[in-house]
């Protein structure tokens, strides 16, 4: 392991969140030991005074490494990348650096926090159920569309090539959670069902998907 002789990294996560589920597949690829300590957000415990003063946001994940704490999905990733630089989750082409930060950008900024839990619970009480599933699902498509025309010229077996790189980390939770959790069909977005399929194939994305961790509820596993 990489971090073999050093204090064991911990990850505050939840099963089903999005942002802890790319964290997971990037310890995942670099091979990292970590102590996963579940926070459950359904039943409020990001709100637990002790959970916020590691991160006082109060949502998930927060990565802890000895003294060090970081509670950002894409901070924590380019922590790791860089503290644990193999295998590398950005490529050396300069142009394809930035269609992975774009595309990353685009789930983390225009279609993740649509889709927050906060934010669909706020929602379906100002207003109603059936208008927050329109409120994610257009969220959903329209960043969807964006990626399948970002990535349609550059994808290779995964999001920008050949090789995984943190498009893929960003493309993998976010899809997995549209027809999971919000029943979106991919069939309009041919390029990114092809990154899907591949990552079933990958056993770091395979140990990181929600159903495997140890606080999923049994029915899911």
């Amino acid at each position: 392991m990489a971090n073999s002789g050093e204090e064991k990294l911990k990850l505050y996560s939840y099963w089903r969140s999005s942002c802890a589920h790319r964290v997971r597949i990037a310890l995942s690829l670099k091979g990292l030991e970590y102590e996963y300590i579940p926070v459950n957000l359904l039943k409020g415990e990001q709100s637990d005074p002790d959970f916020k003063k590691i991160n006082p946001m109060g949502t998930v994940p927060a990565l802890v490494d000895g003294g060090v704490v970081i509670s950002d999905s894409l901070a924590i990733i380019m922590y790791l990348d860089e503290k644990y630089p193999e295998p590398p989750l950005l490529p050396r082409d300069l142009h394809k650096r930035a269609v992975n930060f774009q595309a990353a950008s685009i789930v983390l900024s225009g279609i993740q926090p649509h889709q927050n839990l906060g934010v669909i619970k706020f929602i379906e009480e100002k207003i109603n159920s059936e208008e927050k599933t329109a409120w994610v699902t257009n969220a959903i498509t329209k960043g969807f569309t964006a990626l399948e025309k970002l990535l349609v010229s550059c994808a290779g077996k995964h999001a920008t090539g050949d090789e995984v790189y943190l498009a893929d980390l960003f493309l993998a939770p976010q899809i997995y959670g549209a027809i999971n959790r919000f029943q979106i069909n991919l069939e309009p977005y041919p390029t990114l069902a092809t990154c899907y399929e591949s990552y079933k194939d990958l056993p770091a994305f395979q140990n990181a998907a929600p159903e495997k961790q140890p606080d999923a509820p049994a029915s899911t596993s």
